[in-house]
């Protein structure tokens, strides 16, 4: 249900609805919350994982690029 949803909108906002998924919802809200320094425990009381090291894959993807030795040459 969650995915259709995320569709529905991802195509009237032109967006190609064959790279999203409800998932890429939860993906994004956990990415989100990451970059602006959310707990653990509090993404999780949102995301509903009961393990913390799910919620870091997320994390990590969202400090990919922070601290990066490469950044002031981007």
């Amino acid at each position: 249900m969650g995915a259709l949803i995320v569709k529905h909108y991802a195509d009237a906002a032109g967006l190609d609805i064959d790279k999203l998924s409800g998932h890429s919802l939860r993906a994004g809200v956990i990415t989100s919350a990451a970059d602006n320094r959310a707990s653990i425990r509090r993404i999780m009381e949102v995301s509903r994982h009961r393990d913390p090291r799910s919620v870091e894959t997320y994390v990590r993807r969202a400090d990919r690029y922070s601290d990066h030795a490469g950044d002031g040459f981007l």
